[in-house]
């Protein structure tokens, strides 16, 4: 938990929103649109230097509780109220937090593959070894990560999970190598990772796998979807989350200019651009041109 000195260190840390070293830790599954950030915010000042590190959710609270250093955390969900009680208490203020973005728990599977339709019930079950099929159900970790917590929370609805038809590996990255060499793997993994389709990286995997559709529950028809932008920013899509940041930071320092940075027109643009849904509301105005092109 947060030391005395800890509280020191930040208090007298020396750091701006230009120029600085800063150590932060976000959730894996957003790994590649944080990535942009990043760059962005260093490229528009030098002296800024955001060092992350990557790992699952349950690390990166216990970063945020524990690691002095670590002043900013980027996850999948909030502070609950017995957290957010122990760094007021801790800290003698309250902590920024907030969403910055939505994201969507994508389902992947084998290129190969013909079923690509899925609804909550047929999830439930099926993680519950419950449907008979042969299917092998692929997380980026069993207990830790923020993608394993949300299907615990959101289709299982606090349920166990068969352990015999699930397999975890360590990274999205592995989540999608191993669907893409079995025919009978289903894999969760955050839409960063594969629904870019100005990202030629995700696109070629997408020779590989599939991204599946789930149907929608709130909508008349109940249609299947897949956890496309729009899909997204409407809740069409089921499997839906948002992108929190937690910062501890009470001062103008380079978390706190980074914080703003995401939130900020050119942040919420990179979150639109790599396919996610920006909490900014981007309006598209219909235009008509009535200028004639030339006949050269």
């Amino acid at each position: 938990m947060i030391s005395c000195a800890g509280d020191k260190a930040i208090k007298s840390a020396t750091d701006s929103p230009e120029k600085g070293t800063i150590y932060i830790s976000v959730d894996e599954s957003f790994k590649p649109v944080m990535e942009q950030q990043i760059k962005m915010y260093e490229a528009s000042f030098p002296e800024a230097h955001i060092i992350p590190t990557y790992k699952s959710e349950a690390a990166c609270f216990r970063d945020l509780f524990s690691d002095t250093l670590n002043r900013l955390v980027v996850v999948g969900r909030g502070l609950n109220k017995k957290e957010e009680r122990f760094l007021t208490d801790s800290l003698k203020y309250n902590p920024g937090c907030n969403a910055v973005a939505s994201d969507a728990i994508a389902i992947v599977v084998n290129a190969k593959t013909k079923d690509t339709l899925f609804t909550a019930a047929s999830l439930k079950s099926e993680l519950q070894g419950k449907s008979g099929r042969d299917l092998t159900y692929v997380f980026d970790g069993l207990n830790a990560t923020s993608t394993v917590r949300y299907i615990k929370d959101s289709i299982l609805k606090g349920e166990a999970y068969d352990t015999s038809v699930v397999k975890a590996v360590k990274t999205s990255k592995e989540v999608l190598n191993y669907v893409s060499t079995h025919e009978n793997a289903v894999g969760f993994l955050g839409i960063s990772w594969i629904g870019n389709p100005e990202d030629s990286a995700q696109t070629k995997l997408l020779q590989s796998v599939k991204i599946a559709f789930v149907q929608c529950e709130v909508c008349k028809d109940k249609p299947y979807v897949k956890p496309m932008q729009e899909s997204m920013i409407t809740r069409r899509y089921p499997l839906v989350r948002s992108l929190y940041y937690i910062n501890k930071e009470n001062y103008k320092g380079l978390g706190t200019g980074f914080v703003a940075f995401l939130k900020s027109e050119r942040g919420q643009l990179i979150f639109r651009r790599a396919y996610l849904g920006p909490i900014m509301d981007f309006e598209v105005r219909k235009i008509n041109i009535n200028e004639k092109l030339s006949e050269k």
